[in-house]
């Protein structure tokens, strides 16, 4: 019998592969130190723990409406509107079953097959997949090394535009490589963007996740709001990764559109978490707070690792919880020439692992750099500081 023929090019979030492969070197009696998956092993606040509880008891366990429950809808479009500088409406939300979901149904809900849609690469590999599987071409656009960090090759970006492109997808805080926008930056995306008359999805799954300063959201931008789908998660700031929660806001034509998609996809999302959301939102501080408290001082102790790293230096990224080093003196030393000689050796001789640049997305024929990537949000700081120390000795060693 036969299987369908797309199925080929769906891709996969290939951090849980390394997982895979970290989770049998443990099973033969190792101590792992798991930088490869961006999950967090805090605990979800209190309050909200407790709302979910009284929802349940509370008989919330049915159907509810496919775009989600009015008063976190509600909630919803006030904290993201008022946090962005804009203003939303319930029409302006549908819930989703996490963040993931908003990226395939807003490339349902715009993309007819052989468009062409612009992603980050290096980037979340789920883009990739999704333009691909919904039989759309999948251009990608890259980055610059800077001392402070990454820029959009804006030149590249710029001429990967034809008249076949129907959107862009822009991860500012950016998974893998930390990327923040200036505001110049930021403002010449919006530019294209309304120039082309694309539709942009923004995720702003990291929005949150800041350490220092404020965020910046391109939906702020006069000529934006109208064109941009906001990629909502409750995953990162309220550590919920498990919990499947999210939303995408946006203009009210494209969120009907991908409410029908809910109905069709899982029908809603589910009903005592939209309740328990609701407190989240609205709610006390002080359980994310330390969250985020936390996740700041295991990026500091892991940037203070890896620059410790003769070969290795890194700024100190204001968002997310990811690292992304250039690796080309450690591989020259070691005599590697493929990454995955570097992460497995490194898993076999220190315990440490981690992704390589690989998992995000395919590498372009005209990339020369080594790059690999490390999560903090799943390892203490102790474990981050022993880990570091192991993997200093190997990448030191020729």
């Amino acid at each position: 019998m036969q299987v369908a023929k797309q199925i080929n090019s769906l891709g996969t979030e290939t951090a849980f592969a390394v997982s895979v492969q970290a989770g049998k070197w443990a099973e033969k009696g190792h101590k792992v130190y798991p930088f490869h998956l961006g999950d967090i092993n805090l605990a979800t606040p209190d309050n909200i723990v407790d709302a979910t509880l009284k929802a349940i008891r509370d008989g919330k366990t049915g159907y509810c409406p496919a775009n989600g429950i009015l008063p976190l809808r509600e909630a919803l479009s006030q904290d993201v509107g008022v946090k962005r500088g804009v203003t939303y409406g319930p029409e302006n939300v549908s819930i989703q079953p996490g963040g993931k979901p908003t990226i395939g149904k807003f490339i349902a809900a715009i993309m007819n097959p052989g468009d062409e849609v612009l992603y980050p690469n290096p980037g979340y590999p789920i883009y990739e997949s999704q333009i691909e599987y919904q039989g759309g071409n999948a251009i990608p656009y890259s980055y610059i090394q800077t001392q402070d960090g990454f820029n959009i090759d804006m030149d590249r970006l710029t001429s990967s535009i034809t008249d076949k492109t129907v959107a862009l997808i822009y991860n500012n805080y950016q998974n893998p490589i930390t990327a923040e926008s200036s505001q110049e930056e930021m403002e010449a995306i919006a530019e294209l963007a309304i120039k082309h008359d694309l539709w942009v999805l923004a995720d702003d799954a990291y929005y949150e996740m800041i350490y220092e300063g404020n965020a910046r959201s391109i939906v702020a931008i006069p000529g934006m709001q109208e064109r941009t789908i906001i990629l909502y998660t409750f995953s990162k700031k309220f550590a919920m990764t498990g919990w499947r929660v999210g939303g995408a806001i946006g203009p009210e034509k494209i969120i009907n559109i991908i409410s029908k998609l809910n109905v069709n996809a899982e029908s809603c999302t589910t009903h005592f978490i939209q309740h328990a959301m609701v407190e989240a939102l609205k709610g006390p501080s002080t359980g994310t707070d330390k969250i985020l408290a936390t996740l700041k001082e295991r990026r500091d102790a892991a940037v203070a690792g890896l620059n410790a790293i003769n070969g290795i230096q890194i700024p100190t990224p204001r968002s997310t919880f990811y690292l992304f080093p250039n690796v080309n003196a450690i591989m020259e030393r070691k005599g590697f020439h493929r990454l995955d000689q570097l992460q497995v050796g490194s898993l076999e001789n220190t315990n440490v692992s981690f992704c390589t640049r690989g998992h995000f997305g395919r590498p372009s024929s005209d990339e020369t750099d080594f790059f690999i990537r490390f999560a903090y949000s799943g390892i203490s700081t102790d474990d981050i500081n022993d880990g570091m120390a192991k993997l200093k000795v190997y990448f030191e060693t020729s």
